[in-house]
């Protein structure tokens, strides 16, 4: 029988976001952001530890948010294998100089930015990216046929996943935590016949 396809968000990572910064000084930020673990003080939901621990297979970004999330979840009794096909849609930093803002908001003019067409020099498009997709689910409902798998990644990718498995008719049948560090969602497989 078919298990299910559980995406969670990472922690919070360990680097402040309360500071205001020019869009090139966001690239750097960004890059900084991807290279650190969790705050110290993070510690996941009960609810995802359950999940973990149903999980027959759980999988990892690459990147050092993702894997510490996927060890705390797991609480590190587990060897959890990462891939970078599940790391981040790129957040390339704005053309937009002389403006001094909070990563929060950069997070959003970059994405916005990105998702109209905007990929400097060897930044993945966001149309590669739903090519990118495209193949997660397709490892995520091998991996589910053997039973529940767990994916521990990061917000925005988790948010296409969720679009793409609910056009391949999975059914998003928990949710927790909208889409702050630590949510999750679950789905459940198609209906053959």
């Amino acid at each position: 029988m078919t298990g299910r396809i559980i995406t969670a968000r990472h922690g919070r990572p360990d680097l402040s976001r309360d500071v205001r910064i020019s869009s090139k000084e966001y690239g750097d930020w960004w890059r900084r952001y991807d290279e650190v673990s969790l705050h110290p003080d993070e510690r996941p939901p009960e609810s995802l530890i359950e999940l973990a621990k149903g999980a027959k297979t759980v999988l990892s970004s690459t990147l050092p948010r993702a894997i510490d999330t996927a060890s705390q979840a797991t609480k590190g009794e587990r060897d959890v294998p990462t891939d970078v096909i599940y790391v981040e849609a790129p957040l390339p930093a704005p053309p937009l100089p002389f403006l001094k803002l909070r990563p929060g908001t950069w997070g959003v003019i970059a994405r916005t930015f990105w998702f109209l067409g905007y990929a400097p020099r060897d930044t993945e498009h966001h149309l590669q990216t739903w090519g990118r997709v495209k193949k997660i689910t397709a490892q995520l409902g091998e991996h589910a046929r053997e039973g529940d798998v767990l994916l521990c990644a990061h917000g925005y990718i988790n948010w296409m996943i969720d679009r793409r498995l609910l056009k391949e008719g999975w059914t998003r049948t928990e949710r927790d935590g909208g889409n702050q560090y630590w949510s999750w969602r679950a789905y459940e497989p198609p209906v053959e016949g």
